[in-house]
């Protein structure tokens, strides 16, 4: 019967789509009401739903038999929506990712491979602390899509990276969500001046990939306000992106696609935005409380979504009011797409330029973790043994949605050579032999799923002493990488293996006794544990996953072509059950559910309980005291400054401040500096960042004045059972430079009364009591 209802469904609409164009209202010269208003329930439920998509993977829906027949404008789009032709809107085309714009490398009758940039993972672009260039990036990803076709980029990612073993930390900027959201806005703003659109993504509480379909995140209401929803709100008011994709999981018992509180009552509501929320890929279990919810588009869709939603609206569940609403919204985004003005695309994106600023983006966000005795830079022309399988298969980025279809990738072994440096030929053949003979030994992998890592070839004492009596330095690249559908794990990932451990033993012991530099490159994705080994190495660069150019941009930081001037945007804890998640990540499962094929790719009923509350990260170790080995904000220079001419003045009874800091390069070289400035004050963690940003590059001697703007927003808190941010009278200690655990120029700003910055509606609220961490010094109530 459901397969009748639908098959009539769509022969109405193909019925009424045959009326001629002109007896109709057509979208861009009639009002978007009169339009609508000319629609049918099922044309209206049509536009809602997507035309669906065939992965290939077992288990997972194909579209209908009628929308795998229209052609893809843009094969390897993620999604596209359905056009009514006879009212003039287009379909529209949406495509992933955050590394770079995905999609298939060949085309059906075209002798011609077509890629894209696979730009360096969001984690290395905020390291830059560089809105400008994450702006600049931004850009050139909007060249591509409109190069392509493409109407809607699905990114950036912009959830936090609650616990270093999450699957898809690579995709997202930070474990802070100030951070994430200023990145987030200017990686929109960039994207959205080419006159493409944005979804940001994983609208919310989406920080697990373990069962991330049918978990539940239980989450306090401050924790969500003042974590997990903040960087959304500041990506919203900074740069009001076309879309918002709702996530996976539940919040507090409601999916997230289908919760009123989360899409209308604080996205549109509170944070004021403006266009149309999305699902993702089969998110949710009810089409038309989606829609209800303030969840405009259904994605990839499926034909019984649609006839749902005409089945609710007929039924009276769900008005024809709230339907039109959704429709209007989607609408007004149609009209401002590529599809909608028709402008015209050749598949030929400037690959050149876009690699060269891949290249540059890659150096700029690199953070140099460790530097004994100036190990680094290196001279020139100097003979490197190199050493690790990520040197000769060097990581772009991470799997599924995040993977990009570039035409190349630089490996860090050619990046050193074309640098002037000699690196062994034979070592790099020893490497392609042993990394090829260990995948063919493992089976054929899954579309999206990230492929099983390879053991990394021990690097024995015997081996490491021979390379140090004819090489000047030793070089070793730990590489990792994860993805969609599986977080990553502690043993032989967080922690490095036992092959790993051997390998940096020998070549340290070899090298150093011999007076040598042993030098160890970070190619990875998320943190991993260094405290055991740290003090093996002379130098250590966490180079991330720096896009196809990786190799490139490794080697001009080595070689010091660029100054580093990265610095850590997520603590790199010292061990892994120093996490304040470690005890709960990444949720348990719930009775019921079976664990069969489906289950593998839509998960099964679980929860994830965030019971740190809002101590995510350097809030966690700073105020417990939990020294990290490398902090929040942390990075070294090849150069050395010096901050002064700390001023902090301001309005007592607004709660508004002005800090200003001078930055003098007082080394050798040419460095650009990050000053962040930190808030302590009522009721919160220990330091909270508020503000930050980069100089210019600075000659020695050179300096710059940095100001910056503090207002009551900064001061307060989210008290639960107020409901309301409020800044509590009394000091606040403001810190310009230094890291989360300290350092850098302070000065103390008194509130001389109570603010209430904003009233919030009792909105997500758990339904199960949750006992979160308690700070170890009383802290105002919370409750």
């Amino acid at each position: 019967m459901k397969n009748l209802i639908v098959s009539i469904s769509l022969i109405l609409i193909l019925f009424v789509q045959s009326i001629p164009a002109q007896t109709a209202p057509q979208l861009g010269k009639d009002d978007v009401k009169k339009v609508i208003a000319a629609m049918t329930v099922e044309e209206k439920a049509l536009l809602l739903v997507g035309m669906g998509m065939n992965v290939g993977i077992p288990g997972v829906p194909k579209p209908s038999e009628e929308d795998q027949a229209i052609p893809e404008k843009v094969p390897g789009a993620a999604g596209r929506t359905h056009a009514i032709r006879r009212l003039g809107i287009p379909s529209i085309t949406l495509s992933d990712g955050p590394a770079g714009v995905r999609i298939d490398p060949k085309r059906k009758g075209l002798d011609k491979t077509f890629y894209a940039t696979a730009f360096p993972v969001a984690t290395l672009l905020a390291s830059s602390w560089d809105t400008g260039l994450v702006n600049e990036v931004g850009a050139a990803f909007g060249e591509e899509l409109k190069d392509f076709g493409i109407d809607i980029l699905l990114a950036p990612g912009m959830n936090i990276q609650r616990n270093p073993l999450g699957g898809r930390n690579f995709e997202y900027y930070s474990e802070d969500p100030f951070v994430t959201g200023k990145m987030a806005a200017a990686f929109v703003n960039g994207v959205e001046s080419k006159g493409v659109g944005t979804s940001i993504k994983h609208f919310a509480a989406n920080n697990q990939e373990f069962n991330r379909m049918k978990s539940d995140s239980v989450v306090s209401e401050r924790a969500l306000r003042e974590i997990y929803l903040k960087g959304f709100e500041i990506a919203v008011r900074d740069s009001q992106p076309w879309t918002v994709m709702s996530s996976y999981n539940l919040i507090n018992g409601a999916y997230a696609s289908q919760n009123h509180d989360l899409l209308t009552g604080i996205l549109r509501d509170e944070f004021g935005f403006e266009g149309f929320v999305m699902t993702d890929w089969f998110a949710g279990d009810d089409a038309a409380a989606q829609v209800a919810a303030g969840n405009e588009v259904i994605m990839p869709g499926l034909p019984p979504q649609s006839a749902a939603i005409v089945k609710a609206v007929k039924d009276g569940k769900l008005s024809e009011q709230v339907l039109d609403r959704a429709v209007e919204r989607v609408l007004k985004i149609v009209l401002r797409t590529p599809a909608f003005k028709g402008d015209s695309f050749d598949s030929t994106p400037d690959l050149d330029g876009h690699a060269k600023l891949a290249r540059r983006a890659g150096a700029e966000g690199m953070v140099l973790l460790k530097n004994e005795k100036s190990a680094l830079p290196l001279a020139g022309g100097r003979k490197v043994a190199l050493y690790g399988n990520a040197a000769y298969e060097t990581i772009t980025g991470g799997t599924g949605s995040g993977d990009v279809n570039e035409a190349y990738t630089v490996s860090v072994f050619q990046g050193l050579s074309e640098a002037g440096y000699s690196v062994d030929q034979l070592r790099k053949n020893e490497y392609e032999k042993f990394i090829a003979l260990e995948r063919s030994k493992q089976g054929p992998t899954i579309p999206f799923f990230p492929k099983p890592p390879i053991e990394e070839l021990k690097v024995s004492p015997t081996v490491a002493k021979a390379a140090a009596s004819n090489s000047e330095l030793a070089v070793f690249v730990l590489g990792r990488n994860s993805g969609e559908f599986a977080d990553r794990k502690i043993e032989n990932d967080f922690d490095i293996s036992d092959n790993e451990k051997a390998s940096i033993a020998a070549l340290s012991e070899a090298f150093r006794s011999a007076g040598k530099m042993f030098i160890v490159v970070l190619n990875v994705g998320g943190p991993v544990e260094i405290e055991s080994w740290m003090d093996d190495a002379d130098a250590i660069l966490l180079a991330w996953q720096p896009g196809q150019e990786g190799g490139h941009s490794i080697a001009d930081v080595l070689a010091g072509k660029v100054n580093p001037s990265g610095r850590l945007v997520v603590s790199f804890p010292a061990k892994y059950s120093d996490v304040p998640s470690a005890k709960t990540f990444p949720g348990r499962l719930l009775p019921g559910g079976t664990d069969d094929q489906a289950s593998m790719i839509f998960g099964r009923p679980a929860e994830a309980v965030y019971d740190e509350g809002i101590f995510v990260g350097y809030r966690y170790y700073s105020t417990f005291g939990v020294k990290p080995a490398y902090e929040f904000g942390y990075g070294l220079s090849y150069t050395s400054f010096e901050l002064s001419g700390f001023k902090l003045s301001g309005n007592s009874q607004k709660g508004q401040a002005d800090v200003r800091v001078k930055v003098t390069n007082t080394g050798k070289v040419p460095g650009r500096d990050v000053v962040q400035v930190y808030v302590t004050g009522h009721g919160g963690p220990k330091r909270e960042l508020k503000a930050f940003a980069k100089t210019g590059l600075l000659k020695p001697g050179e300096s710059e004045e940095l100001r910056f703007q503090l207002t009551a927003a900064d001061l307060a808190s989210f008290y639960t059972k107020e409901s309301a941010w409020i800044a509590h009278k009394g000091a606040y200690m403001v810190s310009a430079g230094g890291t989360s655990e300290g350092g850098g120029l302070d000065g103390s700003f008194d509130l001389a009364q109570d603010i209430v910055v904003r009233k919030t509606a009792r909105l997500l609220v758990p339904k199960k009591e949750l006992l979160e961490l308690a700070p170890p010094v009383k802290m105002e109530a919370q409750d």
